[in-house]
């Protein structure tokens, strides 16, 4: 196993935490002890809890993903980011400190059943771990072999080791007291810890406003739990550079987040709650929205891709999603750029006095599907509210297995009937700048309840009552179509997704490896193609992931969120 995953039992937690607990069996832990939270010191940012380490950690060593992953692409091109040498240059302090190599073995002696660790400093690494072991083992690891090359400390009647590394300085501590085997990189953090644990009055971790708020809305820990002081950690520099969904500023109106993963044969349920620093109702969602999203979510077919609905979208929004899945997908602003553009050296040829008048302090001209951004389209979402939209894709290859083509459908459900002759209009006015300079292709037939454009762009709409359909074919909204009548399973929410990993991983390396070929000839030295390579890899890793399902709840003061993950086996 890499040296990554042993860094100051950190990365070993989170490993088994965020790739998703591999296997991890479901243990009774002794309901008369008090929860390690409760030995914690106050102002930690981050809490983890595992109610057996030990098991999830054997589990992780043998699983068939741990395997895959560090032979993969994916990994090999993290082990050369930013991220992994400052946690391999932080290990290296950390086992000069100790004395002792802080690698996956040491873990492993130091792992017992009900496990904590809690993150007091994000770009120190400063933590304290906390774990119920039988002291008998606590005295085998090579923890407590080489205490004699530490300095000895007492707090709370008991005994604990300290040693600093005079170079990097960086402190180890570690305790062994009654079935607790404590470790630390801080000497007050070991010495608060000791304290509390025999009974002296101390601030934990529990005592904190923001913990015993959101401890109170919600029920018992998973086998899994983390707890995260969002006020603190957003404005973090390092929760900037690194928080890989990059939504810094959505992030910043929550006060604090809890999520526990729990097991249940070959299904993974995480439940997370994320409380608001304001309760303002502007985060109510309309009774008729959450039932919509219900609504639609039973529209989908069993094959499709990828999907998504959601409550209480606005106007422009239902312009915006048309716009990007049907009717001008090409279009949109480039992804920006994070390194500086490359020169191209000419042959020496002067420019003309014509280039004087092109600007440059203003961005180029997009074209968009009318000269009036959809005047047409913005009017119709306003005259009828929409209650919730639905947007799904899936992938098919060519009968001659050569091209993966993407088919999508956008659904809007209505809080009343719409007009269908309005609808249509809409539809061509937006589209038909971009089609023909007269009416060529842009006439409307009809076809069992489906109208279709008569041109080369399959165009498909359909009017239900409060639904409007719209697909780029008609045989994906025959398909859905089909469902119009079928209930779904899924109560009222603000917000539904859904991703199938098991029918879309071939076809997405299928479609990736080809999208690269003009890239394929590269010379030694040249890195991966993120998606055919990096991405790829991660996901013929997590092959065994059948899909991922995730619904939302909002609330004034509070959103919930279960994210569910099937299991092929």
């Amino acid at each position: 196993m890499k040296r990554t995953f042993a860094l100051a039992l950190i990365a070993a937690i989170c490993a088994g935490l965020g790739l998703g607990a591999y296997r991890i069996a479901n243990r009774t832990v002794d309901s008369s002890k008090p929860e390690l939270s409760h030995f914690i010191p106050a102002g930690a940012l981050l809490y983890l809890q595992a109610k057996d380490f030990s098991a999830l950690l054997a589990d992780w060593d043998k699983s068939p993903e741990k395997q895959g992953w560090v032979k993969s692409t994916n990994y090999e091109v993290f082990s050369r980011s930013r991220l992994f040498l400052r946690l391999k240059d932080a290990l290296t302090e950390f086992s000069n400190a100790a004395g002792v190599p802080a690698n996956s073995e040491l873990v492993r002696q130091i792992a017992g059943k009900e496990s904590a660790v809690a993150l007091f400093d994000i770009g120190k690494l400063q933590f304290l771990y906390i774990t119920r072991l039988p002291s008998g083992s606590s005295m085998q690891s090579a923890l407590w072999q080489t205490r004699s090359k530490f300095e000895t400390r007492s707090a709370g009647g008991a005994t604990f080791y300290l040693r600093r590394d005079p170079e990097s300085n960086r402190e180890v501590a570690f305790a062994v007291t009654g079935d607790y085997l404590l470790l630390a990189t801080r000497e007050d953090l070991m010495a608060g810890a000791l304290q509390m644990l025999a009974g002296n009055a101390e601030q934990s971790l529990e005592a904190e406003g923001w913990w015993s708020r959101l401890l109170a809305v919600v029920g018992t820990a998973g086998d899994l739990r983390m707890v995260l002081n969002l006020e603190k950690i957003v404005p973090s520099p390092y929760f900037r550079s690194y928080w890989i969904q990059q939504n810094i500023t959505e992030m910043a109106q929550y006060s604090a987040a809890i999520s526990d993963l729990t097991r249940d044969g070959t299904e993974y349920r995480e439940e997370r709650v994320l409380l608001r620093k304001d309760s303002a109702a502007k985060y109510e969602a309309s009774t008729t929205g959450t039932a919509g999203v219900a609504d639609l979510a039973g529209l989908v077919p069993a094959n499709a891709g990828v999907y998504l609905a959601k409550s209480d979208p606005k106007p422009e929004e239902c312009v915006k999603l048309l716009e990007t899945k049907i009717l001008a997908p090409h279009l949109g602003p480039a992804a920006p750029e994070k390194l500086a553009p490359q020169v191209q050296l000419g042959n020496g040829e002067a420019g003309i006095g014509s280039d004087l008048e092109t600007r440059i302090d203003q961005a180029p001209v997009q074209q968009t599907g009318s000269t009036e951004s959809g005047t047409l389209l913005k009017e119709v979402f306003a005259k009828n509210q929409v209650a919730a939209s639905l947007q799904f894709q899936d992938t098919d290859v060519n009968p001659r297995g050569v091209f993966v083509r993407m088919h999508s459908v956008v659904v809007f459900l209505g809080t009343s009937d719409w007009d269908e002759p309005s609808v249509k209009e809409a539809l061509v006015d937006f589209v038909k700048p971009g089609l023909t300079t007269g009416e060529l292709g842009v006439a409307w037939r009809s076809n069992s309840g489906i109208s279709q454009l008569d041109g080369l762009w399959p165009l498909a709409v359909s009017v239900r009552g409060k639904y409007v359909f719209v697909a780029d074919g008609h045989e994906i909204l025959a398909a859905t179509l089909a469902n119009l009548d079928r209930k779904s399973t899924n109560g009222p929410s603000t917000y539904s997704a859904g991703f199938n990993h098991q029918s879309e991983r071939g076809v997405f390396s299928k479609l990736t490896r080809m999208l690269n070929l003009e890239n394929a000839a590269g010379g030694a030295g040249q890195a991966p193609d993120f998606f055919s390579g990096n991405i790829g890899s991660l996901s013929e890793t997590l092959r065994g992931v059948a899909s991922e399902k995730i619904v939302v709840h909002d609330a004034a003061d509070k959103q919930t969120q279960t994210v569910t993950y099937l299991w092929v086996q």
